[in-house]
């Protein structure tokens, strides 16, 4: 397959990934977050039922009320750092990479020595990256990243179990980053360098 092939296949998959990334933020916001506040209102007009009649029953209710509106409070939340996180804008990749290993229950290490601030698409694109290679967690996920600036590149390098390396690669590469993939008697290595010139610097 030539170069340009290469290319065009991964622009192919990014796109086909955002729009099944699209249909699962939906069925998200329908299945879970729609159906949380239609179970809410829902109680709200029994709960304007029981003032009139049953106090007890009426307060009874409002803590249950409470209890529900936090539970889809932090369903939504979780929605919307799946669609950016905030951690990112606010603290950085380190902090950012950890978090996402932390939400999947991967113990993992985050090697970031003095690492700076780096334009929204190349933190964008590690950080997406790194949540694709994390997938689903469990044995096949990697277990470190590694995160370098020489030379005016980034150097990023993910590390450790059978995962799925694609995604993380395409994301890599869509921003001008040139990445490779190997075997290694410890899982699977995926090794980029990325031009600071062509996707970092400076907020």
């Amino acid at each position: 397959m030539s170069e340009m092939d290469e290319i065009r296949a991964s622009r192919g998959r990014l796109t086909a990934a955002a729009f099944a990334d699209r249909r699962r933020l939906e069925r998200a916001l329908h299945d879970g977050v729609q159906q949380d506040l239609i179970a809410i209102s829902v109680r709200l007009q029994l709960l304007r039922a029981l003032v009139v009649d049953d106090r007890v029953a009426a307060l009874e209710l409002l803590d249950e009320l409470e209890r529900e509106a936090r539970g889809a409070l932090d369903r939504a939340r979780t929605l919307a750092a799946e669609i950016y996180p905030s951690l990112l804008d606010l603290r950085g990749l380190p902090d950012a990479l950890r978090e996402a290993a932390r939400a999947v229950g991967v113990r993992a290490l985050i090697d970031a020595p003095g690492l700076g601030r780096l334009s929204p698409e190349l933190e964008s694109a590690v950080y997406f990256g790194w949540c694709a290679a994390l997938g689903g967690a469990g044995a096949g996920a990697p277990t470190a990243i590694v995160l370098r600036e020489r030379d005016g590149t980034l150097e990023v390098e993910f590390v450790g179990g059978a995962f799925d390396a694609t995604r993380a690669r395409d994301l890599l590469e869509a921003v001008g980053g040139r990445a490779t993939v190997e075997e290694t008697s410890g899982g699977r290595r995926v090794a980029a360098t990325i031009p600071l010139a062509q996707g970092a610097s400076a907020r």
